[in-house]
């Protein structure tokens, strides 16, 4: 048996260029079909045998593995295992190929479809009205409730040019409304940055949007270019970031923790214990916020508690997501795959995020229904006040 491994040791979530979870999802064939305990074939005989109506086997058995999958769910209060049946997993695999376009949206999976975490600048999704905090509910008429992330994102994607169907509900009012948006190329910027004022400082804001292969190079040169025009504090905004690649979330944090200085630690039963240390290269410190919300997640939320425990930035916002596990991909030979979580990840103080979350030093929360950032606002007032005692 040949087994072609490409694991994903981080999931987020866009539906853009490119879709961000399990990035490098192993595609692991396990040999075998379902129905191997004597209570599921005793169970799948008897109902094939004894049902008033007559059932196709492939129905039982993935209805057999999705039970199993549920069980773990609720046993463990495991968020992100799911069950790909052979349908939904070659729409993910087609998704996944490069082939397909998206919108331009980051969202975060919840009970009822997918929360809008950002829509990209000059996107078919931003033109199309849709804005943070929205829901999406349904996609081409069919309910994504309870259906995961990496499949309904697939759902969303498709050949360019093509239109896909969105009922969206609006995070502030809470009224539904159908959107016809066409998929087109997105590129997804991982790092925008400008000159701002805290106070009477100086100050670089960075957005960062995405843990893409090369996300640390992008930050680093945008960082340089904003203290040659005389920045002496960061605002670092991870509001609506969901993650990415673990190895650029370690390089990212690199850039601010000395050569050793541990960012994450894994466990996992089939990967063992490991650490992942700061490589060097790091740039001059300065007074530093990071900006947070529901919506940063996994790579966003090891970056953002990184600096925190390591005393190099102040956590401005709302609570993180608290993703706190990673997931592989794993390819069943009788058609479908598991998305399964196999290990868990501790900050750098060896604390799980898991359904907790990063707490903020100083809460802030941006209104949608204002026109100013509010949280924004805040981030620049306490780099002000840090930027005032530090630059003495």
């Amino acid at each position: 048996m040949s087994a072609e491994r490409r694991r994903g040791l981080i999931t987020g979530f866009v539906a853009g260029a490119a879709i961000a979870f399990a990035l490098g999802a192993a595609a692991v064939v396990i040999e075998g079909g379902f129905g191997n305990s004597d209570a599921t074939s005793d169970a799948i005989d008897v109902i094939q045998k004894d049902y008033f109506k007559p059932v196709k086997g492939s129905l039982l058995d993935n209805a057999s593995v999705d039970g199993m999958v549920r069980a773990l769910r609720q046993r463990y209060d495991d968020h992100f295992s799911h069950y790909f049946d052979p349908h939904e997993f070659q729409q993910f695999e087609q998704a996944s190929s490069g082939r397909f376009s998206g919108v331009g949206l980051t969202v975060t999976e919840v009970d009822r479809g997918l929360r809008v975490a950002t829509a990209i600048p000059h996107t078919p999704a931003e033109r199309a009205g849709i804005e943070p905090g929205d829901l999406i509910v349904a996609v081409d008429g069919h309910s994504i409730g309870g259906v995961s992330a990496e499949v309904s994102t697939a759902q969303i994607k498709g050949p360019p040019g093509t239109t896909v169907e969105l009922r969206v509900v609006s995070g502030t009012g809470g009224k539904k409304r159908d959107i016809s948006v066409k998929r087109a190329a997105v590129q997804v910027p991982a790092v925008r940055g400008e000159l701002r004022r805290a106070g009477g400082t100086k100050v670089a804001y960075v957005r960062f949007a995405t843990f893409s292969e090369g996300a640390h190079g992008e930050l680093s040169e945008t960082l340089k270019r904003l203290d040659r025009r005389g920045a002496e504090g960061l605002v670092l905004d991870l509001r609506g970031n969901g993650g990415g690649l673990l190895n650029e979330a370690v390089l990212c944090a690199s850039l601010f923790l000395h050569k050793g200085q541990l960012v994450v630690s894994t466990d996992s039963r089939t990967m063992g214990h490991r650490d992942y240390d700061a490589v060097g290269g790091s740039l001059p410190t300065r007074p530093t916020v990071v900006l947070i919300n529901h919506d940063t997640a996994s790579a966003a939320e090891i970056l953002a508690s990184a600096l925190s425990d390591h005393h190099l930035a102040t956590i401005v916002g709302t609570r993180s997501f608290g993703k706190g596990t990673f997931q592989e991909v794993i390819r069943l030979a009788a058609g479908g795959a598991l998305d399964l979580t196999v290990g868990e990840y501790l900050t750098a103080d060896g604390t799980s995020l898991a359904g907790k979350g990063i707490r903020p030093d100083v809460r802030a929360a941006d209104d949608p229904r204002t026109t100013p950032d509010e949280g924004l606002e805040k981030a620049l007032a306490v780099l002000a006040e840090k930027a005032a005692v530090e630059n003495r």
